[in-house]
């Protein structure tokens, strides 16, 4: 079977090249597109050439409005690597070091490292650790997001304070970005408990990170009916370089948020915060940067005896969008201060490519994504989006791993 690598290149070169899971509108069948000279177009229901799938894996088959499905495997669900569960799982960053992907469990603070998501299997797991090398537990670190940065380093977000921390491939903590103030959990700050930040990532190129709050703060509330603006911080690095082994003057790792008076580190400096507004009932469950200023956003719903609705949204400019930083209340703030966001695809419109669920859901193909990766190689148009779930460790919730492609703006 090829490598990781190979199946993950071989995809985006096809999808470039036109040989790509074609996206029709909705409703219709996907049309076919002419590929170069010397390249056989895929049968009817067929993944790409050149791209195998595991046993018992699906085909692809459109989920509107701009992507389809492409395969999932339930390979991880209630599996164990060497005696430890791997359940509870939330982020799926790309990882250059090791060519696979990270993500990190919100119960038992540790990361595993996954390698083929079409057929995924964990190679290595790193408990969390303080910098004094005591662990953390799921009292004090509530991890949720995870960006590698271009030094193989990680920043990993947790829900308890909140908190973006700094951590060696070792598990050890080497530093922490502060968070503004408000973003803490009241009474200290405006956030809710388990509503803080939910999603990370690192734009490709390395200058930038996000950082999106689950849910709204306290602040940000109308005077009446239900809020729905969320802040994501953006951190941004000032130099030309990206280089991260030795920051100068800061423990982490040269990003910090929010413009604070008198910072004189050098390489990173503050960008802003910007705001965006979630569907009614739903939370953000993860952001992923596809380039600078693009991002793809993970919105879900769960619903009692229903399920999960699960819709993917594209975000661009987020890089030139107001600032927001400076407004006290954003359900007060005047139009043209949001983000825009153009819905790439409503999952549970998906067909269910044979999936079952343990639980009541809408699409038995939907489970509680909590983790997203985006590999877009030309940083928008033909995409692989690759999105994991948290089975919350229950017997009615399954770890699975969803491919897509999509076409991004």
């Amino acid at each position: 079977m090829p490598s990781t690598t190979a199946r993950l290149f071989t995809l985006t070169t096809l999808l470039l090249a036109g040989v790509a899971v074609p996206v029709a509108p909705a409703g219709a069948a996907p049309a076919a597109v002419a590929p170069p000279a010397a390249v056989a177009p895929p049968a009817a229901g067929a993944p790409p050439a050149g791209v195998a799938l595991p046993a018992g894996a699906h085909g692809p088959a459109t989920c509107p409005p701009a992507a389809s499905a492409l395969a999932f495997s339930d390979a991880l669900d209630k599996s164990t690597f060497a005696g430890v569960p791997v359940t509870e799982l939330s982020a799926f960053a790309p990882d250059v070091r090791t060519l696979g992907f990270v993500s990190v469990s919100d119960d038992d603070p540790r990361l595993f490292f996954v390698r083929d998501p079409l057929d995924p299997r964990v190679t290595a797991t790193v408990p969390l650790r303080r910098p004094d090398s005591t662990r953390y537990d799921g009292d004090t670190f509530d991890g949720e997001g995870v960006a590698v940065l271009p030094d193989g380093r990680l920043l990993v977000s947790s829900e308890v304070e909140p908190s973006i921390r700094v951590f060696g491939r070792d598990g050890i903590e080497r530093g922490a970005l502060p968070v503004p103030a408000r973003f803490r959990v009241a009474p200290a700050g405006e956030a809710r408990v388990n509503g803080t930040l939910e999603g990370l990532s690192i734009s490709p190129s390395g200058r930038y990170v996000y950082a999106a709050m689950e849910a709204p703060l306290s602040g940000d509330a109308p005077a009446s009916g239900e809020s729905l603006i969320r802040r994501m911080l953006v951190y941004r690095h000032a130099g030309a370089g990206f280089a991260l082994d030795r920051p100068v003057g800061y423990a982490g790792a040269g990003f910090v948020p929010d413009r604070p008076v008198g910072y004189a580190g050098a390489g990173f400096a503050p960008d802003r915060q910007i705001g965006y507004a979630a569907d009614p009932g739903h939370r953000i469950s993860e952001v992923a940067a596809y380039a600078d200023g693009r991002l793809l956003v993970l919105e879900i719903r769960f619903t009692p005896g229903v399920g999960n609705d699960v819709k993917l949204y594209a975000v661009t400019g987020a890089n030139h969008a107001p600032d927001v930083s400076g407004i006290a209340n954003l359900s007060t703030a005047p139009p043209g201060t949001l983000v825009t966001k153009r819905l790439v695809a409503d999952l549970t419109a998906c067909p269910t490519l044979g999936a079952t669920s343990p639980g009541t859901q809408i699409n038995p193909l939907m489970d509680n994504y909590e983790g997203m990766a985006v590999i877009a190689p030309a940083g928008r148009g033909p995409a692989v989006v690759h999105l994991i779930s948290d089975d919350n460790g229950s017997p009615t919730q399954v770890t699975r791993v969803l491919t897509l492609t999509a076409l991004l703006p």
